[in-house]
């Protein structure tokens, strides 16, 4: 299989017949041929948040367009959420906002079984931790820093 450059830009194209020469590129590697689009990547973003807000400014600047879900509008199902934790390879737990007043007010604790969790966050979209990065290579919350999704871009 060859890559070569694809003339318009620094994507990197198949040529199945292996009669254009491979070159490098220094381009990331979102960055793709005009035959496809930038790299799936979405974010489970809230907009009163600065750090939700900083991390999508972050993809954009880095010419990405990311899917947006705003979650407390649109709350992902249980099953959707359990599929986002094992994806992050993370206890529940560990992407749940301790310090909301729900978090309290239900009862959790690192003791709650994670099914519990789950309905938490569905019936108390609040209590999930926020921003949380999608891509084909994986997912994380953006804390602290911005900079943990790097290795999933």
């Amino acid at each position: 299989m060859t890559y070569t450059l694809d003339p318009a830009g620094c994507g990197m194209g198949h040529d199945p017949t292996g009669s254009m020469p491979a070159r490098a590129c220094s381009a990331p590697p979102h960055v793709l041929d005009g035959r496809l689009t930038a790299m799936d990547v979405t974010i489970y973003h809230n907009p009163r948040c600065s750090t939700s807000r900083k991390t999508l400014e972050y993809l954009r600047e880095d010419g990405l367009s990311p899917t947006i879900i705003e979650y407390l509008k649109d709350t992902p199902t249980k099953e959707e959420l359990r599929a986002l934790f094992d994806r992050m390879g993370i206890p529940v737990h560990q992407g749940i906002r301790t310090k909301e007043t729900e978090y309290t007010e239900l009862g959790l604790s690192e003791d709650t079984p994670e099914d519990e969790l789950l309905d938490a966050v569905v019936a108390h979209p609040r209590l999930l931790e926020r921003p949380i990065v999608v891509t084909g290579k994986g997912a994380r919350i953006a804390r602290p820093s911005i900079n943990v999704i790097d290795e999933i871009l």
